[in-house]
Protein backbone atom coordinates (compact mmCIF):
# COMPACT_ATOMS: atom_id res chain seq x y z
CA UNK A 1 0.00 0.00 0.00
CA UNK A 2 1.14 3.46 -0.63
CA UNK A 3 0.53 6.63 1.17
CA UNK A 4 0.47 9.87 0.11
CA UNK A 5 -0.98 13.72 1.10
CA UNK A 6 -1.45 16.80 -0.68
CA UNK A 7 -1.84 20.16 0.20
CA UNK A 8 -4.51 22.59 -1.43
CA UNK A 9 -5.21 26.70 -1.50
CA UNK A 10 -7.21 28.68 -3.14
CA UNK A 11 -8.36 32.50 -2.77
CA UNK A 12 -11.12 34.78 -4.64
CA UNK A 13 -12.31 38.16 -4.16
CA UNK A 14 -15.74 38.65 -2.93
CA UNK A 15 -17.93 41.19 -5.40
CA UNK A 16 -21.24 42.44 -4.97
CA UNK A 17 -24.42 40.82 -7.24
CA UNK A 18 -22.79 37.33 -7.45
CA UNK A 19 -24.29 34.09 -6.39
CA UNK A 20 -22.09 32.46 -3.67
CA UNK A 21 -20.97 29.10 -4.61
CA UNK A 22 -19.31 27.47 -1.45
CA UNK A 23 -18.80 23.31 -1.18
CA UNK A 24 -20.66 22.95 -3.57
CA UNK A 25 -23.97 24.51 -2.91
CA UNK A 26 -25.72 28.06 -3.23
CA UNK A 27 -25.30 29.96 -0.04
CA UNK A 28 -27.74 33.29 0.63
CA UNK A 29 -25.11 36.42 0.34
CA UNK A 30 -25.24 39.82 -0.68
CA UNK A 31 -21.64 38.58 -2.34
CA UNK A 32 -20.34 36.19 -4.30
CA UNK A 33 -16.78 34.60 -5.53
CA UNK A 34 -15.37 36.31 -8.32
CA UNK A 35 -13.63 33.90 -10.94
CA UNK A 36 -13.49 32.28 -14.30
CA UNK A 37 -15.97 29.31 -12.84
CA UNK A 38 -18.64 29.07 -10.06
CA UNK A 39 -15.52 30.07 -7.97
CA UNK A 40 -16.07 27.79 -5.37
CA UNK A 41 -12.90 27.84 -3.43
CA UNK A 42 -13.76 25.17 -1.10
CA UNK A 43 -14.21 22.90 -4.15
CA UNK A 44 -10.99 24.38 -5.75
CA UNK A 45 -8.82 23.59 -2.58
CA UNK A 46 -9.86 20.19 -2.19
CA UNK A 47 -9.14 19.31 -6.38
CA UNK A 48 -5.49 21.25 -5.85
CA UNK A 49 -4.83 18.90 -2.93
CA UNK A 50 -5.85 15.58 -4.40
CA UNK A 51 -4.01 16.72 -7.63
CA UNK A 52 -1.18 17.34 -5.85
CA UNK A 53 -1.61 14.08 -3.65
CA UNK A 54 -1.13 12.12 -7.25
CA UNK A 55 1.40 14.43 -8.70
CA UNK A 56 -1.20 15.39 -10.96
CA UNK A 57 -0.07 19.38 -11.01
CA UNK A 58 -2.57 21.37 -10.17
CA UNK A 59 -6.53 23.01 -10.84
CA UNK A 60 -5.08 25.48 -13.43
CA UNK A 61 -3.43 22.63 -15.58
CA UNK A 62 -6.24 20.58 -15.86
CA UNK A 63 -8.89 23.13 -15.98
CA UNK A 64 -7.25 26.61 -17.22
CA UNK A 65 -8.76 29.94 -16.70
CA UNK A 66 -8.68 30.84 -20.33
CA UNK A 67 -10.76 28.00 -21.97
CA UNK A 68 -14.40 28.47 -23.04
CA UNK A 69 -14.92 25.04 -21.86
CA UNK A 70 -14.98 25.81 -18.12
CA UNK A 71 -16.51 29.42 -18.26
CA UNK A 72 -18.93 29.37 -15.53
CA UNK A 73 -18.89 25.60 -14.84
CA UNK A 74 -20.15 24.30 -11.65
CA UNK A 75 -17.26 23.23 -9.66
CA UNK A 76 -18.68 19.68 -8.69
CA UNK A 77 -18.21 19.01 -12.23
CA UNK A 78 -14.42 19.89 -11.92
CA UNK A 79 -14.39 17.90 -9.26
CA UNK A 80 -15.58 14.69 -10.30
CA UNK A 81 -12.95 14.86 -13.31
CA UNK A 82 -10.25 15.12 -10.55
CA UNK A 83 -11.26 12.36 -8.47
CA UNK A 84 -11.78 10.19 -11.89
CA UNK A 85 -7.89 11.44 -12.69
CA UNK A 86 -6.50 10.05 -9.30
CA UNK A 87 -8.49 7.07 -9.63
CA UNK A 88 -6.98 6.68 -13.01
CA UNK A 89 -3.63 6.07 -11.64
CA UNK A 90 -5.04 3.91 -8.54
CA UNK A 91 -5.47 6.36 -5.77
CA UNK A 92 -8.47 6.31 -3.74
CA UNK A 93 -9.56 9.10 -0.89
CA UNK A 94 -9.05 8.56 2.41
CA UNK A 95 -9.55 11.84 4.13
CA UNK A 96 -9.80 15.28 3.78
CA UNK A 97 -9.39 17.87 5.94
CA UNK A 98 -10.96 21.48 5.16
CA UNK A 99 -11.00 24.81 6.61
CA UNK A 100 -12.62 27.71 4.72
CA UNK A 101 -11.66 31.64 5.95
CA UNK A 102 -14.01 34.15 5.68
CA UNK A 103 -15.65 36.67 7.78
CA UNK A 104 -19.33 36.67 6.57
CA UNK A 105 -21.39 34.94 6.11
CA UNK A 106 -21.47 32.57 8.66
CA UNK A 107 -21.47 29.17 7.78
CA UNK A 108 -21.95 26.49 10.58
CA UNK A 109 -25.64 25.57 9.61
CA UNK A 110 -24.43 24.78 5.79
CA UNK A 111 -21.67 22.24 6.63
CA UNK A 112 -23.52 19.37 7.03
CA UNK A 113 -24.90 19.60 3.33
CA UNK A 114 -21.61 20.74 1.97
CA UNK A 115 -20.23 17.64 3.29
CA UNK A 116 -23.07 15.64 1.76
CA UNK A 117 -22.94 17.44 -1.26
CA UNK A 118 -19.15 16.76 -1.43
CA UNK A 119 -19.05 13.25 -0.40
CA UNK A 120 -21.75 12.42 -2.95
CA UNK A 121 -19.93 13.75 -5.88
CA UNK A 122 -16.12 11.58 -4.12
CA UNK A 123 -18.27 8.76 -3.54
CA UNK A 124 -16.87 9.30 0.27
CA UNK A 125 -18.33 8.45 3.39
CA UNK A 126 -19.03 11.91 4.74
CA UNK A 127 -17.47 10.67 8.04
CA UNK A 128 -14.01 10.75 5.67
CA UNK A 129 -14.65 14.91 4.87
CA UNK A 130 -14.18 17.19 7.78
CA UNK A 131 -15.04 21.10 6.51
CA UNK A 132 -14.36 23.92 9.21
CA UNK A 133 -14.72 27.42 8.84
CA UNK A 134 -12.92 30.10 10.82
CA UNK A 135 -12.69 34.42 10.25
CA UNK A 136 -9.77 36.17 10.16
CA UNK A 137 -11.21 38.19 13.61
CA UNK A 138 -11.16 41.74 10.70
CA UNK A 139 -8.27 41.27 9.73
CA UNK A 140 -6.66 41.75 6.13
CA UNK A 141 -8.91 41.17 2.78
CA UNK A 142 -10.67 38.58 4.57
CA UNK A 143 -11.74 40.66 7.92
CA UNK A 144 -12.67 43.58 5.48
CA UNK A 145 -15.20 41.15 3.42
CA UNK A 146 -13.46 41.68 -0.03
CA UNK A 147 -12.35 37.81 0.06
CA UNK A 148 -12.44 34.19 0.98
CA UNK A 149 -9.93 31.13 1.12
CA UNK A 150 -9.94 27.79 1.79
CA UNK A 151 -7.30 24.94 2.44
CA UNK A 152 -7.70 21.58 2.21
CA UNK A 153 -5.26 18.24 3.42
CA UNK A 154 -6.19 15.19 1.87
CA UNK A 155 -4.91 11.83 2.00
CA UNK A 156 -4.84 8.92 -0.64
CA UNK A 157 -3.90 5.65 -1.26
CA UNK A 158 -2.72 3.01 -3.51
Amino acid sequence: MKIKVGFGFDVHSLQENREFWLGGIKIPHTKGALGHSDADVLIHSICDALLGAANLRDIGFHFPDNSQEFKNVDSKILLKKVVALISEKGFSIENIDATICLQKPKIANYIEQMKQTLSNVMEIDSEDLSIKATTTEKLGYIGREEGISAYAVVLIKK
